[in-house]
């Protein structure tokens, strides 16, 4: 019942996006939302693959999707994908993996599905120079303070390395797993075009979504500059520790969609609409597959 009540929260924190986001699926093209919700069911396809790629060992198919499938609840139940991290390592888990070995596989996973993105986007931008202009994805005065921040961190963090000594023999052993883990993958063509075949094909297949909801309201932006836009977006908001980035992508994807030729009506209407399709309908539903995972000790 608890994924139920956070749902529950979440959506009454955020009723009046719903509420407006609903309102405006009757003003669309219902054959590109549809191909837009199908598209999104392609998403946990694509992060099975990924999962299955980054583990020797086979997972059992059916409920490795339908453990993505709730995972991507749980994702927006807990910041910074916490939600579908512990899902996944708790499944890995039960499938006998060790617990070394399932940090590693998540620290793979987690590794290529940001290259995968961060490299679409690189290619993007290369073949449509003009999409976007990166800087207005920022408020001003905002990227000095962030460059500090991210520094800061990093800065911290050599410290406790280079201070506790516990820290550090965890952290060796952890890569010395994670490194294995990645070679034994590799060694394997069919895992490795799995890992990163998956890995493109997640983000692709996000940013697809949002070109397919732009069609349903007719956005005059080319649809390559929407994808550039969405993955521009996604990146930008990956240090804002929000559930599923609520409140965050939404700000960050209109933004982006001004940034690269749209008006900002019809582009927040787009985005209203694809969080709805892409997050709020999928959530109650995986949500009650979560609870059904746990109830039957599949996680």
């Amino acid at each position: 019942m608890l994924p139920l009540l956070l749902v529950t929260v979440v959506a009454v924190r955020h009723r009046s996006v719903l509420a407006e986001g609903f309102a405006l699926l009757a003003t669309a093209r219902p054959s590109w939302l549809l191909a837009a919700a199908g598209v999104t069911c392609l998403t946990w396809v694509a992060a099975s693959f990924t999962r299955q790629g980054a583990v020797v060992e086979r997972l059992p198919g059916r409920r490795l999707l339908a453990t993505q499938f709730a995972a991507g609840a749980a994702n927006h139940l807990l910041p910074t994908g916490l939600g579908a991290s512990a899902v996944n390592l708790r499944f890995m888990t039960v499938c006998g993996l060790t617990p070394a070995r399932s940090s590693a596989a998540l620290a793979l996973y987690l590794l290529a599905e940001s290259v995968g993105r961060v490299g679409l986007l690189a290619v993007l931008l290369v073949a449509f120079p003009g999409a976007l202009r990166l800087g207005p994805l920022l408020p001003d005065g905002v990227s000095g303070p962030l460059v500090l921040a991210v520094g800061a961190a990093l800065l911290a963090a050599a410290g406790v390395l280079a201070a506790v000594r516990r820290v550090r023999a965890v952290v060796r052993s952890f890569l010395r797993t994670a490194l294995g883990e990645a070679r034994s993958v590799h060694a394997l063509p069919s895992r490795a075009l799995a890992l990163w075949g998956g890995a493109l094909a997640f983000p692709a297949l996000q940013a697809t979504a949002l070109v397919l909801v732009g069609k349903a309201f007719g956005l005059s932006v080319p649809p390559a500059h929407m994808a550039v836009a969405y993955l521009a977006a996604t990146v930008a908001v990956a240090l804002v520790p929000t559930p599923g980035g609520l409140g965050s992508v939404e700000a960050a994807l209109v933004v982006a969609l001004v940034a690269a030729g749209g008006a900002v009506a019809p582009a927040t209407a787009v985005v209203l609409v694809f969080r709805v399709v892409t997050v709020w309908l999928p959530l109650l539903p995986g949500a009650v597959t979560l609870g059904v995972l746990v109830r039957l000790k599949v996680i």
